[in-house]
């Protein structure tokens, strides 16, 4: 009888965990209702309905696109964090203005770690050095997720003896 490698457990673990992420909960609100997951809550107006004189028949509905996160005017507070199954190992890049007016962008790996500062920096330059940071943080990710999985997949083919 093989052993089986308690690495290809902890692997297989961490890959189902990243093939099957907890759902997202996403709150909307329109001019008349609130959509909360699919569900619609009707909000009393002031405002009598729009009524189209002219309705098209099955027409897609319009949606409007908007970023993730809200454009920051100023770099000061600007937030990123990395990817990544745990806070405890999450890395984390903030702006924040410094005394000389410069900023800094602070790295935190975790909730209680001591930050790495990276500056002094322009604003636009500071908010480029999150954005692409967190970028190639999710790259990583994703590589070391499709290994992960990869490896996986072969340990299953390994111990169904088609090795």
């Amino acid at each position: 009888m093989s052993e089986i490698d308690p690495t290809d457990h902890a692997l297989a673990t961490i890959a189902s965990i990243l093939e099957h992420p907890e759902p997202v909960l996403v709150i909307r609100q329109t001019e008349t209702e609130i959509v909360v997951a699919g569900e619609r809550e009707h909000i009393a107006s002031d405002e009598p309905p729009i009524v189209d004189e002219h309705p098209v028949i099955d027409e897609h509905p319009v949606v409007e696109e908007q970023p993730l996160a809200p454009e920051h005017t100023d770099a000061d507070g600007y937030s990123k964090v990395g990817p990544g199954p745990m806070v405890a190992i999450r890395l984390k890049w903030t702006v924040h203005r410094g005394d000389d007016g410069q900023y800094y962008v602070h790295e935190t790996i975790g909730e209680q770690s001591a930050p790495v500062v990276s500056g002094p920096m322009t604003s636009e330059a500071a908010v480029r050095f999150v954005d692409t940071q967190q970028d190639e943080a999710q790259r990583r990710f994703e590589l070391l997720r499709s290994e992960i999985a990869g490896r996986s997949s072969l340990a299953d083919y390994e111990r169904k003896g088609e090795a």
